[in-house]
């Protein structure tokens, strides 16, 4: 049976049908990383099927088909659908579910990945503090890594040239909120999605944060 096709920007759609996907391998982590990672991955893991979390069966990573031009290594979000794409060499992509910004907040373009870093620490920037201090102001001095922190257990550092935007791709203590509208200006994944993801994507690469559609919410 044929997906439906999601289309991003111009219309054209990027992705088809999903295909198998394997179940990840364990993550190899040591120390307190590794207690961690077991920590918010759930036991017996099957990406394409382990849904503790509740949200609707699509935002479970899956294999899709990409459409000829595409760059192997990119990272497309389509923030219509609330899905990551991370496009592979053999003409096939990896298709997440995803929370973006809210309202405003969301800041689509396209920016290098420059950095990464795993069960990171995080520090609410000084808009952050003023805009929600309730929220944020008690974190001011930084929040050190860890199951609860913000950034969850991976984060891709999104750059303008050698300028940090401040913008990550991350994991969330909050996996609910995927297929949402629910960050500051991030987009979150599932803490065992990020962590499958992490590993495979390179320093350098781009990732394309398409343009979301305000009048339109995508079913969680």
């Amino acid at each position: 049976m044929m997906a439906r096709r999601h289309f991003l920007m111009s219309g054209a759609a990027l992705f088809s049908a999903p295909l198998a996907f394997p179940s990840a391998a364990p993550a190899q982590t040591a120390g307190q990383w590794a207690r961690w990672d077991a920590q918010v991955t759930p036991a017996n893991y099957d990406p394409a099927t382990t849904n503790p979390w509740g949200f609707h069966p699509r935002f479970l990573p899956t294999r899709v088909e990409a459409n000829a031009g595409l760059t192997p290594g990119d990272i497309h979000v389509d923030a219509v659908a609330r899905y990551l794409y991370h496009v592979r060499d053999d003409g096939t992509a990896d298709r997440y579910g995803v929370a973006i910004a809210r309202g405003q907040l969301y800041e689509p373009g396209s920016y290098t990945i420059k950095r990464k870093a795993k069960w990171p620490g995080w520090t609410p920037t000084p808009e952050m503090i003023e805009r929600d201090p309730e929220l944020y102001a008690q974190h001011a001095d930084g929040m050190p890594g860890g199951p609860t922190n913000p950034l969850g257990a991976r984060a891709l550092y999104l750059y303008t040239g050698n300028r940090d935007t401040y913008l990550r791709i991350h994991g969330t203590p909050h996996p609910r909120s995927i297929g949402g509208r629910a960050s500051s200006g991030c987009v979150r994944m599932v803490m065992a999605h990020i962590i499958g993801l992490y590993d495979t994507v390179a320093l350098g690469s781009r990732a394309v944060l398409h343009p979301a559609e305000p009048t339109v919410t995508a079913q969680s």
